[in-house]
């Protein structure tokens, strides 16, 4: 009788060797893709937009925009010319919205006129940090983060945009490639690291395409803070902040600079979360309606609140005016998920948001392209599919603003 042959005995390469050689070859795909998407002496930029969609982030009727416009353009001493698009029909760069903003604005104030159109904080209004956070990867937590800050600079508003994520997803969306244009000491571990090699929170700002938006971009760098921390709580040097605040400290070194400060959190509970929820004025947590999804959120609420016990008892502040919940990725033709839905809401009442982040192939898909819906081009999809997504994020974006006006006591 034959014997059977056996299969030669395999021989492993070292752990460390095998997940090199695939982060190397993952590494050179990306940035081929990106440098195909992008190449490398192009600048991302955002898309025109159409009279209805400025109306919208100015709060006018399209009729009465359209008859400002007219008399702006009549006026000798003005210079705003916006161009036309596609059927002879005007549309506006980002930098016109930002312009018409400022002579809306200069246009309308008087005597008792409060500033509609820009909508800069007075005296008595603080800063407002909103961190989007979740302790599970795919909840749309970053998606929402961009789309929240560039909706509050379209609207008047001046946004920081903080990407506390060592994978830099944020950053990538803003037109940043994490691993070729973040070079050391460029995040915000810059700013809050323990040597002497610390820079200013103003270093490591970088304007974007989008006026009264800003950006500190992320990288691997990030968790060099999870790994220095320990040695600084057990060497810790005179007048240095403690880690849980050094976050709010260096924002408060850029605070009159800006309104509104967006931070992306990692999906992880270490000492970055930890400090960004000690500078958060807000907390907003994206939740999947998905069982797992909120069998997981449960655990990270539970470990949130145990961290937060201990940090406060050291002296950590507790600055919150609002926690909430937003359903993301949200079907509303099934079943189970409007099921989950149904128990959130009747667990958490208006802690859970009224207006849902529906899931949408226009979003997923312009995130291919490292785009937000206000960047993608309309036409590349079905007219109800991309309307349909942005009037959801617009609706979610909306209620947002309208937390950070009652803080401010806005009516």
């Amino acid at each position: 009788m034959a014997k059977s042959k056996q299969a030669p005995a395999l021989k492993a390469s070292p752990l460390r060797e095998v997940v090199r050689r695939h982060s190397n070859t993952l590494s050179k795909q990306l940035q081929a893709h990106q440098t195909k998407i992008f190449p490398p002496l192009a600048r991302k930029t955002i898309r025109n937009f159409t009279p209805a969609e400025v109306a919208k982030f100015f709060g006018l009727a399209e009729g009465y925009l359209r008859t400002v416009v007219a008399d702006l353009e009549a006026r000798d001493d003005n210079d705003f010319k916006p161009v036309t698009g596609p059927g002879n029909r005007r549309v506006y760069s980002v930098d016109d919205v930002a312009k018409l903003r400022k002579l809306l604005d200069e246009t309308t104030r008087g005597a008792r006129v409060p500033r509609r159109y820009v909508q800069n904080r007075t005296e008595g209004e603080d800063l407002q940090v909103i961190a989007v956070m979740n302790f599970k990867g795919g909840s749309g937590k970053t998606t929402t983060a961009a789309h929240l800050a560039q909706y509050l600079g379209l609207r008047g508003y001046r946004v920081l945009a903080i990407d506390l994520d060592p994978q830099a997803s944020l950053s990538a969306l803003f037109g940043t490639q994490p691993e070729v244009d973040v070079g050391e000491n460029e995040t915000i571990y810059g700013a809050i690291r323990y040597d002497d090699e610390r820079r200013s929170m103003r270093d490591v700002i970088r304007k974007t395409y989008i006026p009264g938006l800003d950006l500190i971009p992320g990288n691997i760098e990030l968790m060099e803070f999870e790994h220095t921390t320990p040695k600084a709580l057990m060497q810790k040097r005179p007048n240095e902040p403690i880690f849980f605040a050094r976050i709010q400290t260096v924002i408060e070194e850029v605070g009159d600079d800006y309104d509104v400060v967006v931070i992306d959190c990692p999906p992880q509970l270490g000492f970055l979360t930890m400090s960004a929820l000690t500078a958060a004025t807000s907390v907003l947590i994206t939740v999947h309606p998905q069982m797992l999804d909120v069998m997981s959120m449960n655990q990270f609420l539970a470990m949130t609140s145990d961290l937060l016990d201990e940090i406060a008892s050291v002296g950590a502040d507790d600055r919150n005016n609002w926690m909430r919940f937003l359903i993301t990725r949200f079907e509303p033709t099934d079943g189970p998920q409007n099921q989950m839905v149904a128990l959130l809401r009747s667990m958490f009442n208006d802690d859970v948001m009224v207006n849902s982040m529906l899931k949408s192939t226009a979003i997923s898909d312009a995130g291919l392209t490292n785009q937000t819906l206000f960047e993608v081009e309309r036409n590349q999809f079905t007219r109800t599919t991309y309307d349909r997504a942005l009037e959801s994020m617009n609706n979610v974006n909306a209620e947002i603003e309208g937390l950070i006006k009652q803080v401010w006591g806005r009516s």
